[in-house]
């Protein structure tokens, strides 16, 4: 059956420009990290990437090594495209990235231009909307890693540049070159949510606000945790992040106390906890957009929810940064 997109795909969700730039994203965005790839059924995939447009998410996340296995996400996401998406190409908004091993050698990790040449090939594209040096290669000078995004946009191979898991110093370090470039830098990836705000704290966020440029955050909801599953209690083999494991330096116990003090002011807001951890990034103008990565349809509908109720109350923000702290 030929895929026919909902006419009512731009009633759904806000959309939020990067600075004064021309890239306007959806504020939320859907992540093809896990289990969009081999291992999982297609059909499933298809249904929630389509599902996901019909309700506003124009914008997909992806990377070289996601899968489980390296390169499938991206090989999925082209069937998607070949078979439903590509009459709406100029709709979407597709990144991908560079910098973890995506293949044998010592090209595999950090090659941005033969990586994002792979991923092209295996999501039947000309161009992706945004690329990304996925980290810092710590082995060499970032002027290098800057003058490889530089050429990829002047090949028309991206139409604007990112980076993700820099730090304020890096990314810095890296809107100096890029301005020397004049290069399309529009958005730093990183790890944010609720209970990890370095982000904010470091002072990434203004950093980026005062350059014209804007965060997507991923792991908003830190793997899971930002849910009512784990008000009981965290198991001892719960699959945190890196960026996140040092929540853990205390007691899970005590995380687990955040957690319920947390649910307790959704419920009055008449939010889920993960609708309003989702909320809560999203106060920031900044904060473009915020990437969820779920699986399943009902999961999908109860995240948009959360941009119904954006807005907290003084009260709120006083309460919620003195559970945080």
């Amino acid at each position: 059956m030929t895929y026919s997109a909902a006419s009512t795909r731009y009633d759904e969700l806000p959309i939020r420009r990067v600075g004064k730039t021309g890239l306007q994203l959806p504020v939320v965005s859907l992540g093809l990290w896990r289990n969009f790839g081999d291992e999982a059924p297609f059909a499933n995939s298809r249904k929630v990437v389509l599902d996901a447009f019909d309700h506003g998410v124009f914008s997909f996340d992806l990377a070289n090594n996601y899968g489980p296995s390296k390169g499938s996400a991206e090989r999925t996401f082209g069937q998607i495209m070949q078979r439903d998406l590509k009459p709406y190409r100029d709709e979407l908004v597709i990144t991908t990235k560079a910098g973890y091993p995506a293949w044998s050698g010592p090209y595999g990790a950090f090659g941005l231009i033969s990586s994002l040449d792979r991923s092209l090939k295996q999501m039947h594209l000309d161009y992706v909307d945004i690329f990304y040096s996925h980290r810092p290669d710590p082995n060499i000078d970032l002027y290098e890693t800057a003058a490889a995004l530089d050429q990829l946009v002047r090949q028309g191979k991206a139409l604007y540049v990112g980076i993700s898991n820099y730090d304020r110093d890096q990314t810095a370090t890296m809107v100096k070159y890029f301005n020397e470039m004049h290069t399309p830098f529009t958005v730093n990836q990183y790890s944010y949510n609720m209970l990890n705000q370095q982000a904010q704290t470091t002072g990434l966020i203004d950093y980026l606000g005062q350059h014209n440029a804007g965060l997507v955050a991923y792991g908003p909801l830190a793997e899971g945790l930002l849910t009512q599953r784990y008000l009981q209690g965290i198991p001892a083999d719960f699959p945190i992040h890196r960026t996140n494991k040092y929540l853990f330096d205390q007691e899970t116990a005590a995380v687990v106390n955040q957690l319920n003090a947390l649910n307790r002011i959704a419920e009055q807001r008449g939010q889920t906890l993960a609708q309003m951890a989702l909320a809560w990034l999203l106060r920031s103008q900044v904060v473009t957009s915020v990437i969820i990565g779920t699986t399943n349809v009902d999961h999908l509908h109860a995240n948009l929810e959360a941009t119904h109720n954006l807005t907290f109350s003084d009260d709120e923000v006083k309460a919620i940064t003195a559970i945080l702290k």
